[in-house]
């Protein structure tokens, strides 16, 4: 044996004390090769979506092998670690390299399991990690389930844990022979190791203060943006912002500026102040006419596009049902939601409050005893039951609701035998329908009119559904699922008019969101264009309702087709009552925050950036244009005024 070679173990590994830092510049390498596989991998996902010219591939690859590189020097950190504080004479032992193996194995796998994952992300929501893929860290059970219900785990984790432990021997092997030539690093002692990690940690912490996700927005292509970041970096980057505050992120205006401001864009011709407190909107509605107490039946369902339904412009006959029911109610053509997660939806829907940055207040602590729909129908006498087919902890829901004047009714409310079909987010929409019919009917004859808000999950991944319903074989994708949930409402609506109830009820149909908001932009307009159907014969006309609407306006607008008269702290308008002209959206993300009135899209995003567009609502693209000064200030009052309310507690009923 020469002295090169001199301690190389059985398992491949060197004993010289300096082989810890070739093991972490191997490692390094690989994370940098794997993460530019995988975006050569999601840049050809993303297809025509991509603006391919030189300067875009440039700041694709090379921003990107930055991230890649600066995440590497988090990710060696355990390995770092372990060259470290193991002293030298240990090194040579069996253990050691036993440890030093299982070590570099479980890195690499992470890496391979990250990358796969990253496709996984990429195929549902058309971007790297993000705050959404923080969120469901917390709901393992249902994340895993829904991917063990969509892919071939088993294979998968199989064919990675091979490749895993090839690579870590390649590493090995890398590693022994680097260690036996010239330039190889020299052995180290406690004080020199000591000198390279004092050294490593200054480069890490630097790294850590002084980088930040911004340096990939260099585009105005979305997905460039997100093919120049790393994954796991966006991933941790996401948990670091979780909350966002606005006031510390997001442009300001002087407070009185805003007070003064959002009075004048919450008031509407009904609706009277009672007070001129700093950032209150409290306000008494008055409508004319005798109040009508009827059963209010508001089913958002999940991820229904608007593009889905044929009153919309779809050829592909997956939402039968709800085109035939479209005539005979009243269709709102022209409503956007407020996000890209079910938790925004249920915010507007049952808050009726503008979207605000960072968690939705569904997640958010302090979320108790709101003023939302529950608390003014309960004030009328109504019963309040929020209805929905997974578990009510999922995404906070059932404590939210529970806590803001809604009986909180779920899946446990089904025995094995009411349940045909099930998958990892809840009961099939039938069963979920069959539940609320009970519901409701139990209600009513306790003499007291209803309000159910009912919450479908059936058009979730892995759109799986019970089999001989529709045409479509289950687990096929969206479009099967998007027909089962039309079949499952048509069949509730049916059920629903044998009951006595039925004559006295207003069904509001909508979704929660739409199915992929993944574009060219940032918030491109068109994703997040969703159907309303207000269905109630011989009460509410048939017709078409065009003017431009936003999620929150829904719970106001019912409220007014019913006459009532409150006290509201809504920032919702009723559509039918608010003079033309003043029709404006609100679209997001977790942190890019949209106001669309006039033809324009208004962008505020951290840092105390502010955009002005001109989008296209057909295709989703957005022209930037000069600053649009009143309309920005308009945006920034309703968004810092939403959220001081929350912040202080002025959103409490």
């Amino acid at each position: 044996m020469t002295t090169a070679t001199q301690g190389v173990t059985k398992t491949g590994t060197s004993n010289s004390k300096s082989d810890f830092l070739t093991r972490a510049i191997l490692l390094a390498a690989l994370l940098t090769g794997i993460s530019t596989l995988t975006r050569i991998t999601l840049m050809l996902k993303a297809g025509n979506g991509v603006d391919y010219n030189v300067a875009n591939m440039l700041g694709i690859f090379g921003i990107g092998l930055f991230y890649d590189l600066v995440n590497s020097l988090y990710f060696i950190l355990p390995v770092m670690l372990l060259g470290w504080v193991v002293p030298r004479r240990y090194t040579g032992k069996a253990g050691f390299s036993i440890i030093s193996f299982v070590l570099l194995f479980i890195l690499v796998f992470l890496l391979l399991l990250n990358a796969v994952s990253e496709w996984v992300f990429w195929d549902e929501f058309g971007s790297r990690f993000n705050f959404i893929a923080v969120d469901y860290l917390v709901y393992t059970q249902e994340v895993v389930g829904n991917i063990r219900q969509s892919y071939p785990v088993e294979v998968i984790v199989g064919v990675l844990l091979v490749l895993a432990a090839l690579l870590t021997v390649l590493i090995s092997r890398v590693a022994t022979r680097w260690s036996a030539t010239r330039w190889a690093f020299p052995p180290m002692g406690f004080g020199r190791r000591s000198l390279v990690l004092g050294v490593y940690f200054l480069a890490a912490a630097a790294a850590f203060v002084m980088v930040d996700n911004k340096f990939r927005q260099f585009s105005s292509n979305i997905y460039v943006n997100e093919l120049a970041g790393n994954g796991m970096y966006e991933l941790f980057a996401a948990y670091r912002n979780n909350e966002l505050d606005y006031n510390q992120f997001y442009t300001k205006l002087d407070d009185k500026q805003v007070s003064s401001l959002i009075h004048k864009l919450v008031k509407t011709p009904e609706s009277h102040f009672i007070d001129g407190k700093p950032y209150s909107i409290e306000r008494d509605i008055v409508n004319t006419g005798t109040e009508l107490h009827k059963n209010i039946v508001l089913i958002s369902v999940e991820s229904l596009s608007a593009e889905f339904l044929g009153s919309f412009g779809n050829k592909q006959g997956i939402t039968p049902f709800l085109d035939s029911l479209a005539g005979q109610s009243l269709l709102f053509t022209n409503l956007y939601a407020t996000g890209t997660r079910t938790v925004r939806g249920l915010e507007a829907l049952s808050i009726c409050t503008p979207p605000t940055p960072g968690q939705s207040i569904v997640r958010r602590p302090h979320n108790e005893d709101l003023f939302s729909m529950g608390s003014v129908l309960r004030s009328k006498g109504y019963q309040a039951r929020f209805i929905y087919g997974g578990y009510g902890y999922f995404d906070n829901m059932g404590y939210f609701f529970g806590h803001n004047s809604y009986g909180v009714v779920d899946r446990t409310a089904l025995s094995k035998k009411e349940i045909d079909y099930e998958n990892i987010w809840g009961v099939a929409d039938e069963n979920l329908f069959e539940l609320a019919s009970r519901e409701i009917s139990a209600a009513t004859r306790a003499g007291k009119p209803v309000f159910a808000h009912i919450m479908t999950t059936s058009n979730h991944r892995p759109y799986t559904y019970p089999e001989g319903r529709i045409d479509i074989p289950s687990h096929t994708g969206r479009e099967g699922a998007v027909k089962y949930t039309d079949f499952a409402i048509g069949q509730f609506i049916r059920l629903a008019r044998s009951k006595p109830w039925f004559k006295n009820t207003v069904f509001v149909i909508v979704a929660d969101h739409c199915a992929s908001s993944a574009g060219k932009t940032d918030l491109p307009v068109n994703r997040y264009k969703i159907p309303l159907l207000v269905y109630a014969p011989g009460f509410i006309k048939a017709g078409t309702m065009p003017r431009l609407m936003s999620q929150i306006d829904i719970g106001p607008t019912i409220l007014g087709l019913l006459h009532f008269s409150y006290r509201s702290k809504f920032f919702g308008y009723d559509i039918f009552k608010l003079e033309t002209g003043r029709e404006r959206a609100f679209v997001s993300t977790y942190q890019s925050l949209g106001y669309v009135k006039n033809d324009s899209l208004i962008v505020l995003k951290p840092q105390r950036v502010t955009e002005t567009f001109t989008p296209d609502f057909k295709d989703g693209s957005a022209r930037q244009t000069l600053p649009n000064g009143h309309l920005t200030d308009e945006a920034v009052a309703w968004y810092q005024a939403a959220s001081f309310q929350f912040k202080h507690g002025l959103m409490k009923k």
